[in-house]
């Protein structure tokens, strides 16, 4: 068991060997999200009109 000092210590350790995203690569993968995400719903609202289409043609 370490005391709080050394975990203190330690943690500060591990959060120097931390690797962050440079703003372009942040603002980069923010934008592939929000593609990709306009992508997924384009493909589900084609695919929800063609149901709709096919169980209306069976009912009526």
């Amino acid at each position: 068991m370490t005391n709080p000092v050394q975990f203190l210590q330690q943690v500060r350790s591990e959060v120097g060997k931390i690797t962050w995203p440079t703003r372009r690569e942040v603002l980069l993968t923010t934008a592939m999200v929000f593609v990709m995400a306009t992508l997924a719903a384009i493909f589900f609202s084609i695919v929800d009109w063609i149901i709709r289409m096919g169980v209306g043609a069976l009912i009526g």
